[in-house]
């Protein structure tokens, strides 16, 4: 007897709470970096390389599967990833070693990378035609999942006698309860054939779409550059340079800046998606501005002011991306779309990252990220001007012969 499903609107719902679960998921390991420095003997280089082969792994995955829901189904997709997510818990779970941690986090970057895409297409592909969301909630999901595993973790880290393995054991039962859930889900993408073409490594951005996504990439870069910075060496900036050494008080930091983006997608989602975008760019330079001279003055309430105004400008911006990359996008495209904007992102989000944590045991956490911030600050002010050249370009009137009749 075949399960009854749900309707547009709990799908939809459902589809975003699992999204933020995964997405939560994902930033529980941030307040943990530094227990796992202390019991495990490591630094900040090696920090990093944790953090950065998830993004790794998760990219990977992204080019290879971003798009097979748009030929095997959702479901299917949602499923598997749900069950690798649990086995990454487990593998958290028993870590006794950097090692083990850089294999659960190689885990969990397959799972969040398969999932990522799927659960994007599918609010979009559920979202009410009067009432569009998707773009709304996928923006808002990453900022919004990662903080609420960021301070939950920090909570338990605060609180729990054995945080660690409390955390992962709560979090491998909820992985296996979703991927029950799934099957409440209606299918919304139809078996198609090219399965297996759709695996050769690709960035699938529809012909459409070019000029949309090129415009979006600045915004994308600075946004997810700055929050791979906060989710790697956030804590141990606040604890190094400011002095904040409570773990609670490290995640608030994160919060600050990752809550506030999910703020950001609220506000500017009534805004056009290229005004949204642009507006987004020159709050979230501001910001990073602010974070500059936090670090130059050494003063902590600048530091966590500079992070809401940047996590603000980070959710505008990254709204008007998402919205402007994916307006008018085919239904058996939009996996694949979306798959493209998260590589972008998430390239940002490691790369940079890891160079930061590699050169900082030379040069210092401070100097680093003074100039991290600083191109930060210019990459954002360049994404103004190039929507801004684009849209006087688009105003030009054509040259006399070419407005001549044929």
């Amino acid at each position: 007897m075949p399960v009854p499903t749900l309707s547009r609107t709990p799908a939809f719902w459902t589809a975003a709470g699992l999204l933020l679960l995964v997405l939560a998921a994902s930033g529980v390991p941030t307040p943990l970096y530094r227990i796992y420095q202390e019991e495990f003997g490591f630094g900040p280089g090696a920090l990093t390389s944790v953090f950065g082969i998830y993004a790794f792994a998760l990219l990977a995955t992204l080019l290879v599967v971003g798009g097979l829901s748009d030929h095997v189904g959702r479901r299917p997709v949602l499923v598997g990833g749900l069950l690798l997510q649990a086995a990454a818990m487990v593998v958290f779970l028993a870590a006794d070693g950097i090692g083990w941690l850089l294999v659960a986090r190689v885990v969990q970057g397959l799972s969040v990378g398969a999932l990522t895409g799927t659960l994007g297409a599918l609010l979009l592909d559920t979202q009410r035609p009067d009432r569009p969301l998707g773009p709304l909630l996928n923006s808002a999901a990453p900022g919004l999942g990662l903080s609420s595993g960021v301070i939950g973790a920090g909570l338990a880290v605060e609180y729990a006698a054995s945080p660690t393995r409390w955390i992962f054991a709560v979090l491998t039962g909820a992985m296996l309860v979703a991927a029950t859930v799934v099957a409440l889900l209606p299918e919304t993408s139809p078996r198609a054939p090219g399965a297996l073409a759709s695996l050769r490594p690709t960035v699938r951005v529809p012909r459409s779409q070019r000029s949309a996504f090129i415009t979006a990439m600045p915004v994308l870069v600075a946004a997810w550059a700055l929050g791979g910075l906060y989710l790697s060496l956030g804590p141990s900036l606040a604890a190094t340079v400011f002095g904040i050494e409570t773990p609670l008080v490290g995640s608030l930091l994160v919060l600050a800046m990752q809550g506030t983006a999910a703020f950001g997608a609220v506000v500017g989602h009534n805004l056009p998606a290229e005004r949204s975008m642009v507006a987004g760019a020159s709050v979230f330079a501001t910001g990073v501005a602010g974070t500059i001279a936090a670090l130059l003055t050494g003063e902590t309430v600048v530091l966590f002011l500079s992070a809401v105004v940047s996590g603000l400008g980070f959710g505008m911006g990254f709204l008007g991306a998402v919205a402007t990359a994916s307006a008018g996008v085919a239904p058996d495209e939009r996996a694949g779309l979306l798959s493209s904007v998260f590589v972008v992102g998430y390239l940002s989000f490691s790369v940079p990252a890891i160079i930061a944590g590699t050169v900082s045991a030379s040069v210092g956490l401070e100097t680093v990220t003074e100039v991290y911030a600083a191109v930060l600050v210019v990459l954002s002010l360049t994404a103004v001007a190039g929507v801004r050249l684009r849209r006087r370009a688009a105003q030009r009137p054509l040259p006399a012969q070419e407005s001549l009749p044929a």
